[in-house]
């Protein structure tokens, strides 16, 4: 029977109290406290919580040496699970294997060891942690669209504009000469193959436009007349 601890951050430089040190600490103390032994701590970095266990490259590793009389110790279950239903579903199929779950929130006691009150506070501690996982979403969508309204980088560069300043202060600014060619490729768009609008912005304004970009010009340019 081994005991491995698991854990996961959505970037690689997360710092919220949920970094991968953070983590791993949390999964040794309630381990040592529980009497076990961490053999092995899988741990993913920079994978987003709406992956599946299985999919992700530790995750899977993890699934893969889990035996009956195995336990996996997590330090919170929005580390381990895409939501309430992935959870309940992969404690039960855990359980069913012979696979003992702890999540460091809730102490040493398997969360999927049969009990009544220790599978409610399971189930509620799943749900709201979906539930925050959504709030948090919503927030990030809502900051970069409020971001973009003010000329402020969310990512990503569009043709014909250049990124300006560093961190919250970036920003996206024309770019004069691309803006120029811009111009050129949107008057030739329908009326020339991508690869003479390519030629005709090299020879013209000297850049080298890739033709997935002017392929993405003209159809949205399509979008626009429809």
């Amino acid at each position: 029977m081994a005991t491995y601890g698991y854990t996961r951050v959505s970037t690689a430089a997360q710092t919220d109290g949920t970094s991968l040190d953070e983590q791993r600490k949390r999964t040794e103390g309630v381990a040592q406290v529980c009497g076990l032994q961490l053999e092995r701590v899988f741990s993913d970095e920079a994978v987003s919580g709406s992956v599946a266990l299985d999919d992700r490259p530790a995750g899977r590793e993890l699934v893969k040496v889990l035996r009956a009389g195995d336990t996996v110790v997590v330090a919170k279950l929005d580390r381990a699970f895409r939501d309430a239903s992935d959870a309940l579903t992969r404690a039960d199929a855990w359980k069913r294997a012979g696979v003992k779950l702890i999540l460091c929130d809730l102490g040493c006691d398997p969360v999927n060891n049969g009990s009544g009150v220790s599978r409610m506070m399971f189930g509620m501690l799943a749900l709201f942690a979906e539930f925050e996982r959504a709030r948090i979403a919503e927030r990030i969508a809502e900051g970069k669209a409020a971001k973009r309204a003010k000329g402020g980088w969310t990512g990503g560069r569009p043709f014909g504009h250049r990124v300006v300043g560093r961190g919250k202060e970036a920003r996206l600014e024309p770019d004069a000469a691309e803006q120029a060619a811009l111009e050129t490729i949107r008057g030739l768009c329908g009326s020339h193959s991508l690869r003479a609008i390519v030629s005709a912005v090299r020879e013209q304004h000297g850049l080298n436009v890739s033709y997935e970009t002017v392929r993405r010009i003209c159809r949205q340019l399509q979008q626009e007349g429809a």
